[in-house]
């Protein structure tokens, strides 16, 4: 087959090896920097000039799928010739085309065994970098094998979270097949008494499942992820010994829009305690200290924050610093460089580790999140931790766990109007945003606090061992 491969970004990185550079004829994309020059050898074509290529299928690399779609029908291509990443089992999947399975630590001597032991599990990640999902899966794997359990930490794709796995003791299997294969394929997974599968990512895997292996699954998505999965995998799936967890309402929501009748509990991450110090009094005269912190996006809605500090009185301006961090490479990042190059409080600062995080927290006064769509962003709960208050969008997860008002604020989701009102109480209500990052404090410690999670995660782990004796 003849492929158009539509996407330039972190899914094109993460799925071209399945692609021989014979069958691509061009790469696609939006971008007009990107457009006429190459990519690992590839041409880069805007969509209007590739889809006049004699290409057999385009295959979207993008989880903005719904717009993709859209815009290559208005093209002219056929419905039945897109595809989209989830959909390569079926495209292209053989079993002759299979990767090697990397090993670490004492994960192939684990599976290979023999021996029969009912507390063998299996953890299984997208991914080993060091987002939200990855990194709650982390530390379930670290809780678990506290209470005896013999843990196998799984991933498609290799990252830094490797190191840490390896420096708790917990072996890791980095498989990249489980990007295509259904967990029939993927026989090494048969050998566990229990599998914890981590993001709607793994639907195709439990399309194809052995019953008689449990399988918890801990879904952390909203509905923007689910624009390019085939609603009939999940309408069918083997619900014998199967149970859906979901990270707070916003994840179960998505789902049950496709399969209402699944019933769900809820499971939310923990968060480490990591604040060194109490929050002392605040001190007059020195400018707030905001934060938004997150992958500079659409979805994340930082472009919303940029016009409701447009908005603001210069003289509250000034009172302020805005601190934006995170991943900076979208188009939209860059064309916020643009807009803030006039603003002078307003900084966005790129990707920093985990240390930095923590000392920009513990000098922070409000954390925003203006996103559009959020399942359960950790940051808001990494803010609480360090008794920093929460300003919401009603679209995030983390706001069904706030008072509006008491310890946290929170407005709706696009009301630019009522985030700049919101943004301007925090302003001139100093000593009150304070004492609300106090009560915040205790939001942390009743929902978010590794305590809580590990006696929620034993919970139902043992509860699913239980039942699989039956």
């Amino acid at each position: 087959m003849k492929f158009l491969l539509f996407g330039t970004g972190d899914y094109y990185e993460r799925y071209k090896k399945w692609f021989s550079r014979e069958e691509v004829l061009a790469l696609l994309d939006n971008s007009l920097t990107k457009q006429g020059t190459f990519l690992d050898g590839i041409r880069i074509l805007s969509p209007e000039e590739g889809v006049k290529l004699p290409f057999d299928k385009i295959v979207i690399l993008s989880f903005y799928v719904k717009e993709m779609r859209d815009q290559l029908k208005q093209l002219g291509v056929p419905e039945d010739r897109i595809c989209h990443f989830f959909d390569l089992h079926s495209l292209i999947y053989q079993k002759e085309s299979k990767k090697p399975i990397r090993y670490y630590g004492k994960a192939e001597e684990i599976i290979s065994s023999s021996d029969v032991n009912e507390r063998r599990l299996l953890l299984l990640s997208h991914d080993l970098n060091l987002g939200g999902p990855a990194i709650a899966l982390y530390h379930a794997a670290r809780i678990l094998k506290g209470h005896g359990y013999q843990v196998v930490y799984g991933a498609m794709l290799d990252g830094p979270l490797r190191d840490r796995l390896l420096a708790e003791g917990i072996p890791v299997a980095v498989d990249c097949n489980l990007q295509l294969e259904t967990m029939r394929e993927a026989a090494w997974t048969g050998s566990f008494s229990l599998i914890f599968c981590n993001t709607i990512s793994y639907h195709v895997f439990l399309s194809e499942r052995d019953p008689n292996v449990p399988v918890i699954w801990w879904l952390h998505d909203s509905s923007f992820f689910y624009a390019g999965i085939d609603r009939k995998i999940l309408q069918g799936l083997d619900r014998r010994d199967l149970r859906l967890l979901s990270v707070g309402p916003v994840p179960c929501r998505a789902f049950c829009e496709i399969v209402p009748d699944m019933p769900f509990k809820r499971l939310l991450y923990g968060v480490e305690d990591t604040r060194r110090r109490k929050r002392g009094i605040e001190r007059e005269g020195v400018r707030l200290s905001f934060v938004t912190i997150g992958y500079i996006e659409w979805r994340k809605g930082q472009d919303l924050l940029i016009q409701a500090f447009r908005k603001l009185p210069r003289d509250l301006r000034a009172r302020v610093d805005l601190c934006m961090v995170g991943q900076d490479s979208s188009a939209m990042a860059r064309q916020m460089r643009e807009e803030v190059g006039s603003m002078p409080e307003v900084r966005i600062i790129g990707t920093v580790d985990r240390e930095h995080i923590d000392q920009i927290l513990e000098r922070a006064d409000l954390l925003i999140c203006p996103s559009r769509e959020d399942p359960m962003p950790t940051v808001a709960a990494e803010a609480m931790m360090h008794s920093v208050p929460c300003l919401l969008s009603d679209a995030t997860g983390t706001a069904a766990y706030i008072r509006n008002g008491v310890d946290g604020l929170i407005f709706h989701s696009e009301d630019i109007e009522e985030l700049t009102d919101k943004i301007v109480w925090s302003i001139t209500h100093r000593q009150e945003l304070a004492e609300m990052g106090r009560r915040a404090r205790s939001v942390y410690e009743t929902h978010f606090s590794m305590e809580v999670f590990e006696e929620d995660l034993l919970s139902i782990v043992d509860e699913s061992l239980g039942s699989a004796c039956l």
